[in-house]
């Protein structure tokens, strides 16, 4: 009989293989999940959109008429402006916000770890129960809450969602709510790793609080920011739920942002290969606006 011996680089490689392998145990039900009713169905998505979808008839192969078509229709062009405007004000506005929240709220006090709790909330709430409680708000009449308060002022009544100049306004100041704190978490997280002596500093030598904001505190949470800044663009073209909640569209069309249009368009014009050319579209504009938002980021972390 002859005995194999293991040798203690056959040990070793032994021990790393499983090292490698382990991880991906645990990741592979996520990743299974993922790939079934994410990638999967993205790709059925792209795949239909080159096809009239006729359902129990058989699709028929169009090409890129889907997309001809979408992006030529004036009620998508209008909806492309909706989307941008509501994009950049609600990014813009949550940046702002939650660049203000961070600085009021940073310390290690217990009442503050509750504050900041409290205010997190917006972001741990459903959106649609977020864009319901927004809509009782915004009520017409002198009964709503904020309609009410107005009527203390000597204010009449403002049909906030009933006016096609202030509906948009009105959903950007919900999507700002609800912004805000997520950004406060990041920018606090920033905030933590600032040297407190240069502070210390800074209050010796005289300098004051704008300079301070400027020169210690922007150029410390400048990665914290660039995060915000990319999840912010991408989350500006996805709008959907405060639209669809709090006006789905209307009036008139003032708030139709791309996602209610090919909503729309799939699910109550039963189009579906339009529906997919533009979802496969904001996929794309997604994609390179991500590209490029993370570009000027990493130039500017370099310099």
């Amino acid at each position: 009989m002859t005995a194999t011996a293991t040798t203690p680089g056959h040990r070793r490689a032994r021990v790393i293989g499983k090292k490698a392998v382990l991880p991906w145990l645990f990741l592979a039900p996520g990743l299974l999940l993922a790939l079934v009713f994410k990638f999967l169905p993205m790709g059925k998505g792209v795949w239909l959109s080159f096809f009239d979808v006729r359902p129990f008839l058989g699709d028929r192969w169009v090409g890129l008429d889907n997309y001809t078509r979408v992006l030529t229709d004036h009620r998508f062009q209008d909806a492309i402006g909706h989307t941008l405007l509501l994009g950049v004000g609600m990014s813009l506005g949550g940046i702002v916000v939650g660049c203000a929240l961070a600085l009021l709220l940073e310390g290690q006090a217990r009442s503050l770890k509750i504050i900041r709790t409290a205010v997190f909330l917006p972001v741990v709430t459903a959106t649609a129960v977020v864009g319901e409680m927004w809509r009782l708000m915004y009520y017409p009449t002198s009964d709503g809450l904020i309609n009410s308060g107005l009527g203390l002022l000597g204010l009449g009544p403002v049909p906030y969602l009933d006016n096609p100049d202030t509906a948009l306004w009105a959903t950007m100041a919900m999507g700002i709510w609800m912004l805000a704190p997520y950004n406060m978490v990041i920018i606090l997280a920033g905030l933590a790793g600032v040297d407190r002596s240069l502070y210390e500093a800074a209050a010796m030598d005289g300098v004051s609080l704008r300079q301070r904001l400027r020169h210690i505190t922007l150029p410390a949470i400048r990665p914290a920011l660039g995060i915000v800044l990319t999840l912010a663009a991408i989350r500006g073209l996805r709008v959907f739920t405060e639209v669809y909640v709090l006006t789905g569209g209307g009036p008139a069309g003032s708030t139709d942002v791309w996602m209610t249009r090919a909503y729309t368009l799939g699910f109550t014009r039963n189009d579906i290969g339009g529906a997919s050319a533009a979802s496969v579209v904001l996929l794309c504009v997604t994609l390179l606006l991500t590209v490029t938002v993370n570009y000027f980021r990493k130039r500017g972390d370099v310099r």
